[in-house]
């Protein structure tokens, strides 16, 4: 996936994965990791950016001897995946009139035209 692309879905990708309940980032890593690469060094940053804008807040849990941050996604939050899903629409709207323009680039060459000029 091109890295600005993925830049733009990681962040909310991480919010859907909290939507599913609280969570520490080695499992965040391990839930999204199906759908997009994602790497503790890019994932930290991200939860501290959202625990500072108050989309996520954190508390921690002792697991086996050990001290675990958990994130929590928040109300915030919530409203930041509902503004994502509102503007997909526009996203859509964007991938077709590139789509429509590929095709057309192609047929113009198919029909002959070698360098898609008119």
């Amino acid at each position: 996936m091109d890295t600005q692309l993925k830049k733009g879905l990681i962040e909310y990708t991480v919010l859907a994965a909290l939507s599913k309940g609280d969570s520490y980032g080695y499992q965040i890593i391990k839930d999204i990791g199906p759908l997009i690469d994602l790497t503790e060094s890019t994932l930290y940053p991200i939860l501290k950016r959202f625990e500072s804008d108050n989309r996520v807040t954190t508390y921690t849990k002792v697991h086996n001897g050990r001290q675990r941050k958990y994130y929590h996604l928040t109300t915030r939050g919530l409203a930041s995946i509902h503004r994502f899903l509102a503007e997909w629409p526009e996203v859509v709207a964007v991938h077709g009139y590139i789509r429509q323009a590929a095709k057309d680039y192609v047929d113009k060459i198919e029909r002959g035209d070698e360098d898609g000029q008119e």
